[in-house]
């Protein structure tokens, strides 16, 4: 096993850049999870592990025992870490001692697995990581079947995703793709797409999303764009009864998730 208690590393240098830098994490094909929750969704859900960085006071050889035995098919590198060390990649102080870098998944839109009566989020431009991390938790809670990103503006493993999406990151199904690819994707399938937008729409919840149903949600600053609102089937929109004009598109997503959860359990 090895052992680093310098922060001038070039193990600890990389891991930085894997933290801080798209570039990096793309060229490199791999990323930073920190947390023991986050660390074990990761590896349920199929991701695997480069290497595990922990900080002995805090993660204890038994749980760290208990990492290997879920990921022992494969070699992964194991590194003890000083206290210094630890304090210099860890983002947050509830990390639990541990800190792994490992392998990205591919987002093929054409990967998505579908159950009948799908339902699907879109979401389009989206810039802010903790807005795409909080709509990941919405797509888990309301069992949804996957989300599909649309030209975002921020890395999926950007730290702020997988932080905010507390792990469902790696639980969720997740597409990235352009708008042409999802309006194939959407056709070939038979789903119906729901645009999130005042144009000419209905009250999001006057209309049924029972059956093959897609809901585009956009940046709140621009909202969808022209191309997907044409390709929709349906707008709809959220009444605004206050003195704003939007909600944050993380809980436009919710609200208009929920609603199919509603419709679904009343028809079932």
């Amino acid at each position: 096993m090895q052992e680093i208690t310098s922060t001038n590393n070039a193990k600890i240098k990389i891991l930085l850049q894997l933290q801080k830098k798209s570039s990096i994490r793309k060229k490199s094909n791999e990323f930073v999870i920190e947390g023991v929750r986050e660390t074990i969704m990761a590896i349920s859900s199929g991701y695997k592990i480069k290497s595990i960085f922990y900080y002995p006071e805090l993660f204890s050889d038994e749980n760290l025992f208990e990492i290997i035995k879920m990921i022992r098919e494969y070699k992964v590198e194991i590194i003890k870490i000083s206290k210094k060390v630890y304090q210099k990649i860890a983002y947050r102080n509830s990390t639990e001692g541990i800190i792994v870098v490992a392998y990205m998944k591919n987002h093929n839109i054409s990967e998505l697995k579908l159950r009948k009566n799908t339902l699907l989020l879109l979401a389009e431009n989206i810039e802010k990581p903790g807005n795409i991390g909080a709509i990941l938790r919405s797509v888990d809670g309301s069992g949804a079947d996957g989300l599909i990103l649309i030209n975002p503006k921020t890395d999926l493993y950007n730290p702020n995703v997988i932080r905010s999406s507390i792990g469902t990151i790696f639980s969720n199904q997740v597409a990235v793709c352009n708008l042409d690819e999802a309006r194939d994707f959407l056709q070939e399938n038979q789903i119906k797409l729901f645009a999130s937008t005042l144009q000419n729409s209905n009250l999001y919840f006057k209309e049924d999303y029972t059956g093959n149903t897609a809901i585009a949600v956009g940046a709140e600053d621009k909202g969808l764009s022209r191309e997907i609102r044409k390709i929709s089937q349906q707008a709809i929109n959220i009444p605004m009864l206050g003195i704003a004009d939007s909600l944050n598109v993380s809980v436009s997503a919710a609200i208009l998730l929920y609603e199919a959860v509603k419709q679904r359990f009343s028809k079932a």
